[in-house]
């Protein structure tokens, strides 16, 4: 160590700094090939990293990923990624995630096995028909409020077996928009109107806002005749009302205006029934059953007259069938040319029952349309039992195409076997027990239909 010491301090200025110089050459060498290696390493390694997902990243971007909704919404603003990384080790991701949407033919083969539509959002219909195989639609129950019928029935899908849980005996679907007649031939029974003060306390309930009672009794009954329109025009707010208030499956029946029938000259009344059928009535949609052009008891039988006023009863308005039937009261028309008449229009004659007035019950139309005035306070119910099991035995003969017994006709009758349907009211006698009669021959149908 010493000789080498000495040796250095001995050595010329001149080789020291050679020797110097070689050295700093050397290391300046060394260390510009290892920043270049360093920098090529560097600059792969930045380069995979802008191709590779961190793991980090990863964790994040799989809780933030968009909904299967969302991920086409998220694809057009998204930047296209490279198809090939610096290393040449990342794999071109796929144009489509399988995930996001069922295929077209799985879509189209479960929407065919369900009849009715599901509640969910189509996005969430097409990532469970694609994670799960078609299955058929669940229980559609008709929640009712109490006994009531309430709203529409839906119509159960094709793969159901079990019927709705809730649902009324005699509850149908909604009609077509073309039709008035409600699902299958139905026997409907009502009242006329539903605002009688009497009834307060004895058929609503005390409490039951005046407002309420259409909503209460369209409940208890399956269809009403509104008396109103005879008197004179509503408003077609009003009908729309009345449609909202009441169940889908519930009809109206309809008294054509006065107008129309009390005058002299019955194929003048023309526009006294379009100006009726303009008025608003359309807006009870399928709820509009038949309308009763309703004569004076002094009206007379006029042949020629009266087959040109039946002429001007429209078969349909406003794209919906419409059913017509005549009231008459004069003995006059108890002839077969009357009858004969009403079956060439397809109008059904009103059947008076239990009543003072005349009574023709042939059957002329596709539908029955019957009044019955014989209730009394002295049954709670209007009517004896065996008078109420006459009127339902009747009903179910005119329902199964047949002519019941005991009824006045003009011609004579002929064997049928046609369904038809069947619209009965109580009518005046002792109203206030008119809504408990026609409940009652609600209850006695009910296990027959």
């Amino acid at each position: 160590m010493a000789v080498r010491k000495t040796a250095a301090k001995a050595a010329p200025a001149s080789a020291t700094k050679a020797v110097s110089k070689r050295a700093s050459v050397t290391a300046g060498k060394t260390a510009a090939a290892a920043a270049a290696n360093s920098g090529a390493k560097g600059a792969a390694k930045k380069a995979a990293a802008k191709t590779a997902p961190k793991p980090a990243a990863k964790k994040a971007a799989a809780k933030t990923a968009p909904k299967p909704a969302a991920k086409k919404a998220a694809a057009k603003t998204a930047p296209k990624p490279m198809t090939k990384s610096a290393t040449g080790l990342a794999p071109k991701p796929a144009k489509k995630v399988a995930a996001t949407a069922a295929p077209q033919s799985l879509k189209q083969e479960a929407l065919k096995s369900h009849s009715v539509a599901s509640p969910g959002p189509a996005a969430k219909r097409a990532r469970k028909d694609a994670t799960e195989s078609a299955r058929p639609a669940g229980k559609q129950a008709l929640v009712r409020d109490g006994a009531a019928r309430k709203g529409a029935t839906p119509k159960p899908a094709a793969s159901e077996s079990a019927a709705p849980e809730t649902t009324a005996p005699d509850a149908a679907t909604s009609a077509s928009a073309s039709s008035p007649a409600c699902g299958p031939t139905r026997i409907r029974i009502g009242i006329g109107g539903w605002t009688f003060a009497p009834w307060r306390g004895r058929f609503y309930p005390e409490d039951l806002a005046q407002k309420r009672e259409l909503e209460f009794a369209s409940r208890q009954l399956t269809s009403i005749e509104i008396n109103g329109t005879f008197y004179g025009s509503q408003k077609p707010e009003s009908f729309a009302k009345w449609h909202d208030e009441t169940p889908d499956d519930f009809v109206f029946s309809l008294k054509a205006p006065r107008f129309a029938t009390h005058r002299r000259v019955l194929a003048e009344a023309g526009e006294s029934i379009e100006r009726f059928l303009a008025s608003g009535v359309l807006e009870l949609k399928h709820k509009l059953g038949p309308i009763n052009w309703q004569f004076a008891p002094t009206k007379q039988f006029d042949e020629r007259d009266f087959d040109a006023f039946l002429s001007l009863l429209p078969k349909q308005a406003g794209g919906r069938a419409l059913r017509h039937a005549v009231e008459v009261r004069h003995d006059s028309f108890r002839d077969e040319a009357f009858v004969e008449l009403a079956r060439k229009h397809g109008v059904a004659i009103v059947i008076a029952g239990d009543s003072k007035y005349l009574q023709i019950a042939d059957v002329t139309a596709p539908f029955v349309y019957a009044r019955i005035m014989g209730t009394s306070d002295t049954f709670e119910r209007g009517y004896a039992d065996d008078a109420l099991e006459r009127w339902t035995e009747r009903m179910h003969a005119w329902a199964s195409g047949g002519q019941p017994e005991g009824l006045e006709t003009v011609t004579k009758p002929t064997a049928g076997n046609s369904p038809r349907d069947v619209f009965l009211y109580v009518i005046s006698g002792y109203k206030e027990n008119n809504p408990a009669a026609g409940m009652a021959l609600i209850e006695r149908i009910k296990p027959r239909t």
